[in-house]
């Protein structure tokens, strides 16, 4: 850690770091473990609540959280859907602070529904938030990024890209994030910029999980037998941007555990009876 004009950096060096969707749920969670650990954060979202999400008037939220720490971050209200507002963020930032070391697309919307339950327009609202929200904003930073030697972006998934029920239109739009990512960190791996991936698995309670029954039980699979924190998932995003991770792109966290990787998890109660006993190791009596 170093300090500057008084000013206790962290590992985060003062890296500048957009984050959308930072207002509330998850993002603020990002938007308050970067700040915490020295980076400069330019945080924005939208102030009313959107489809899929009771996420709403979250800058005033964030701003207090920050303030009861002695944090600080730029927070702003803007639709990343709109290439008026991602170039008016990625202009600030960069007026501001002269530089854009960092990227996290968190901004995203979550509506339920089966192929035949969705409409045009709800199809298209969510690809254009969760897909081309992120396209527009890689769009925006990478000719900076390219220009400085490099960049970290870190895109939040879900284990819905690869398939999950009654989602139709979240998958599909979660699943194009995926290939995009992985598409886009083969493309600039050569600028030195880094494309990674953090999935939020183990139940996080957000603005899109929080209405939903039983949430509070959905992640008693996970290794700790609770909920992922959001701060958990903010963990995994701050050691993407951070140069602890600078040899890796093209990487995907599962916080939460088997979000992706051929769960799900058994009960606790079926993993414990299907558990095999070591040869030597059986009480008496039980041959």
């Amino acid at each position: 850690e170093r300090t500057v004009n008084g000013t206790n950096m962290g590992r985060g060096n003062g890296k500048v770091v957009i984050v959308t969707g930072g207002t509330y749920g998850i993002g603020r969670s990002i938007t308050r473990v970067l700040s915490e650990r020295g980076y400069r954060v330019v945080a924005f979202g939208l102030e009313s609540r959107q489809v899929g999400s009771t996420a709403e008037r979250g800058i005033d939220g964030t701003k207090a959280v920050l303030d009861s720490l002695g944090l600080h971050a730029d927070l702003l209200e803007g639709d990343v859907t709109r290439k008026a507002d991602v170039d008016r963020i990625v202009r600030f930032a960069l007026e501001k602070y002269g530089k854009i070391d960092g990227l996290v697309n968190n901004a995203a919307i979550h509506p339920f529904g089966k192929l035949l339950e969705t409409d045009d327009a709800i199809f298209e609202k969510v690809v254009e938030v969760n897909l081309k929200g992120a396209f527009l904003m890689m769009r925006a930073v990478m000719p900076h990024m390219i220009r400085q030697g490099g960049g970290s972006i870190v895109n939040v998934g879900s284990g819905s890209q690869w398939g999950r029920g009654n989602l139709a239109a979240y998958c599909a739009s979660k699943g194009g994030l995926y290939a995009l990512t992985m598409a886009t960190a083969y493309d600039y791996i050569h600028d030195h910029i880094r494309l990674n991936m953090v999935i939020p698995g183990g139940a996080p309670v957000t603005g899109m999980t929080e209405f939903m029954p039983g949430i509070q039980n959905a992640g008693l699979q996970t290794v700790t037998g609770r909920n992922t924190e959001p701060e958990e998932v903010a963990f995994a995003v701050e050691f993407l941007l951070s140069d602890d991770a600078r040899q890796n792109s093209g990487t995907i966290i599962d916080v939460g555990c088997f979000a992706h990787q051929g769960g799900p998890v058994m009960p606790r109660q079926q993993s414990a009876a299907r558990a095999p006993v070591p040869n030597g190791m059986q009480q008496a009596g039980t041959r």
